[in-house]
């Protein structure tokens, strides 16, 4: 029977493909799903904090698989109750629309500045750690937190490679180049990049975004300076030492045609936010529109002069691999799948599922709770991955980014406080997280397992986050 129906599922999506584009336009009433629906979603999130630590061997050799098998179950369901117009409908809108720009944007962005390899002999001195930060806190928000950490991290580790105490150092990076400081543009983090293509316009977020940042980041930066001050000092003698008989290697910066290649893709994205080519179309029911299509073309295209530009041996300097990428795509597929009907009962507000959800951000009078918005955008960004929480959460605030950048401007502030400064929470909260522990533990350093990660996060960013609240949202 199950053989039957999982056959008739595909049979049915198949023979939705050959229908006219208009049988794509019905969706699913989130007002109509059951709490079940969240179940897949779940599933694929509790697989990506568990079996890292449960089944190291098996998570390694077979994420892909886990995460198809999560998207399936949510694909197969979708297909079989409501038939193969309104599921390929939904997952074509998730993917096409959502994901498939999302990824293209992280992965040109990480193999553009993967082709630049500064060389150097910085010592990891507090002075020069902070710099590094400081330096990618401003870099996050022109080549994203994904572009800045992959050009950062890997003179970072050099700088420290003889240091006894790193693993601090790596944790605020994920806080502060990963996350929090990519908050000003579209640019800085997947979820803004999300919110930009839902209508967010480029610079709404700078403008309500910078006290909050500047304030977050101001913090952090003087914990980390006094923290490793201290570390430092009890290893100061041994490390310079060992710095004595390191062999001096000049400054330089290697492949800076990715610096042009870079300044391509931010002017992408500009040309698809201020000029309407008046080019539109659907594919699969999924509105489309020229400029959109030709921004994603010049982040591929910029991508492969930059394969094709930069020599083996920078790339090999770099110790550049396609694994954290790959991770990332694999593994934001399952979720972009299994969040689609997550996403319709968050919709639905009051009448859906998530009503409980919808009456903690909304106060006795109706109007929004913008505290709790930022607090639970926030919560499920730390575990659910930020950028798709980002659109529940906008999708929960109304979903349109007319009215959300006026009259439920602060509202949106604290949603995108929430995505962006707490997918720092967890290793899963943001992308570039996955890569930076994926990059430092292939150099052969410890970081914070999951868990031992969140003692981090809770006793360093909570009480940043309640002073934010405090400041900005009350």
């Amino acid at each position: 029977m199950i053989k039957q129906k999982v056959l008739g599922a595909i049979l049915a999506f198949m023979t939705a493909l050959a229908l006219p584009l208009p049988a794509f336009a019905a969706g699913l009433n989130g007002a109509e799903l059951s709490i079940g629906w969240v179940l897949p979603f779940a599933g694929i999130l509790l697989c990506i904090a568990v079996c890292p630590l449960a089944v190291p061997h098996f998570w390694h050799s077979n994420y892909g698989k886990v995460a198809v098998f999560w998207a399936l179950a949510t694909a197969v369901p979708l297909f079989v109750i409501y038939g193969g117009g309104v599921a390929v409908g939904s997952v074509a809108h998730a993917l096409i629309g959502d994901y498939v720009p999302f990824i293209i944007f992280v992965g040109s962005l990480y193999t553009v500045a993967g082709g630049i390899h500064i060389r150097s002999s910085f010592t990891g001195t507090p002075l020069t750690n902070t710099g590094f930060l400081a330096l990618g806190a401003v870099l996050a928000n022109i080549m994203g937190t994904t572009g800045a950490a992959m050009l950062l991290i890997r003179p970072l580790i050099a700088a420290n490679e003889r240091r006894r105490y790193v693993m601090h150092t790596f944790v605020f990076f994920i806080f502060i180049v990963a996350n929090i400081a990519g908050s000003l543009t579209p640019l800085g983090d997947p979820p803004l990049f999300l919110g930009f293509l839902r209508g967010v316009e480029f610079f709404w977020t700078t403008e309500h975004l910078i006290a909050p940042m500047l304030t977050a980041v101001g913090l952090l930066l003087a914990i980390y300076y006094i923290a490793d001050t201290v570390l430092y000092n009890r290893e100061k003698d041994d490390f310079l030492l060992a710095e004595s008989t390191r062999t001096k290697e000049s400054f330089g910066v290697e492949g800076k045609v990715n610096f042009l290649l870079l300044g391509v893709i931010i002017a992408a994205v500009l040309m698809a936010g201020v000029w309407d080519s008046g080019v539109e179309f659907t594919l699969l029911g999924v509105h489309l529109t020229g400029q959109g299509v030709l921004r994603d073309l010049i982040f591929l295209a910029a991508a492969g002069a930059s394969l094709a530009l930069t020599s083996k041996e920078i790339r090999a300097a770099n110790q550049f691999s396609w694994e954290p990428v790959l991770e990332v795509g694999k593994l934001f597929f399952g979720i972009f799948v299994t969040i689609v009907p997550v996403l319709e009962m968050l919709k639905a507000g009051a009448a859906g599922a998530f009503a409980p959800v919808v009456a903690l951000v909304t106060n006795p009078d109706g109007t929004a709770n913008n505290a709790m918005y930022f607090w639970m955008t926030g919560a499920l960004s730390g575990f659910l991955d930020n950028a798709p929480t980002y659109l529940a959460f906008f999708n929960m605030a109304g979903g349109d980014a007319a009215m959300l950048m006026t009259e439920g401007a602060v509202t949106l502030t604290a949603i995108s406080m929430g995505a962006v400064f707490m997918g720092a929470n967890s290793y899963i909260g943001n992308a570039p997280n996955f890569m930076v522990v994926a990059i430092v533990q292939n150099r052969g350093l410890k970081m914070p397992a999951f868990f031992a990660y969140l003692l981090w996060s809770v006793g360093i960013l909570i009480p940043i986050f309640l002073l934010l609240t405090w400041l900005y949202l009350m």
